[in-house]
């Protein structure tokens, strides 16, 4: 019997002595995190691959073997728990934060310690390793400068992965994620206590992208994306962050935020939130749309609040959580 491993993500095969085809499994996919993103990932991931998902927490077990995953309890702050992760699966989704302080992603090294060579893995990074750009329009080939410990971490794992996969003969996607929203992720409470925005001459321009979109985004990258190349996974929405917030506020009713000047709001918003407003960027996606041929289901913000059947019930999340610490967000 002559035995082959079909080696572009579809499922493994034998060749039988009759010429017969066998199928005997589905390839291996190892996912880090699995939070919000990746729940909705899953769906997508599961009739071709057998996804292992990696989690800190043995009570998501349950839930996450619902979902269509394999739970695997391992911790990435702990080195000695990842060795059953070695050369488990060649195809690796990387959605997992970084810890939340110091300016090195650890959680990264110690993976990429045991990372197999010639693997194919996706990474979910961020925008804000461009810190701030004052508005400009920009796409991949801009120099990154972070400006938070947040960002900084984020380059470091990109940083870490790049190596790796040079040294392993390994393909890498990085995805750059912005600001993630959903119908459970709006800042609606943050409208309902009526926190003050940036007055518009003040204010900065943020980049959106919806949670489906982004979790067909990093499927579509699996296959697709060319080695060593960054995306930004973004969508065409050109809006300063006041404006994202009155957008949302007449979409449910709720009161404008009141404007402020940005000396008399640093006095009224958290740290993590006045870091975000001293940042103004605007993200191009061509290779997005070239490269990956993807083709958003909300291309822009708008698109989403028309079409929000039922808006009365209102969320409590913020589209602003896409890098809160601990979190397997992402982005």
């Amino acid at each position: 019997m002559t035995a082959g491993l079909n080696g572009n993500l579809k499922t493994h095969t034998i060749l039988t002595m009759n010429n017969k085809v066998k199928q005997i499994g589905r390839l291996r996919l190892l996912m880090l995190g699995c939070g919000n993103i990746g729940m909705r990932l899953l769906p997508l991931l599961r009739a071709r691959f057998r996804v292992f998902v990696v989690t800190s927490n043995p009570a998501r077990c349950a839930e996450l073997r619902a979902a269509g995953g394999v739970p695997l309890v391992a911790d990435l702050d702990q080195p000695a728990t990842l060795g059953r992760l070695a050369r488990l699966a060649r195809v690796i989704v990387h959605l997992a934060p970084p810890q939340s302080s110091g300016d090195k992603d650890q959680r990264t090294r110690n993976l990429a310690a045991i990372l197999p060579d010639r693997a194919n893995l996706v990474y979910i990074s961020t925008t804000g390793v461009y810190g701030d750009c004052d508005g400009a329009r920009f796409d991949e080939t801009r120099t990154t400068r972070p400006a938070s410990p947040r960002a900084q971490r984020r380059l470091d794992a990109e940083t870490v992965l790049r190596a790796w996969a040079r040294r392993s003969g390994s393909r890498l996607a990085i995805l750059r994620v912005p600001g993630i929203y959903a119908r459970d992720r709006l800042p609606l409470e943050r409208l309902q206590k009526e926190t003050p925005a940036l007055r518009a001459e003040d204010d900065i321009y943020t980049n959106h992208i919806h949670a489906d979109d982004l979790a067909m985004i990093v499927a579509r990258a699996i296959y697709r994306a060319r080695p060593l190349r960054v995306y930004h996974a973004v969508d065409e929405s050109e809006m300063k962050m006041g404006d994202y917030f009155d957008a949302v506020a007449r979409s449910f009713g709720l009161p404008l935020p009141p404007r402020l000047p940005r000396h008399e709001l640093q006095q009224q918003v958290s740290p993590m939130m006045l870091s975000f407003m001293a940042e103004s960027r605007r993200l191009r996606n061509d290779r997005l749309r070239c490269e990956l041929g993807v083709r958003l289901r909300y291309p822009d913000v708008a698109t989403f609040l028309m079409a929000l059947p039922e808006k009365r019930e209102h969320s409590k999340s913020c589209y602003l959580c896409d890098d809160r610490p601990n979190r397997a967000n992402t982005g």
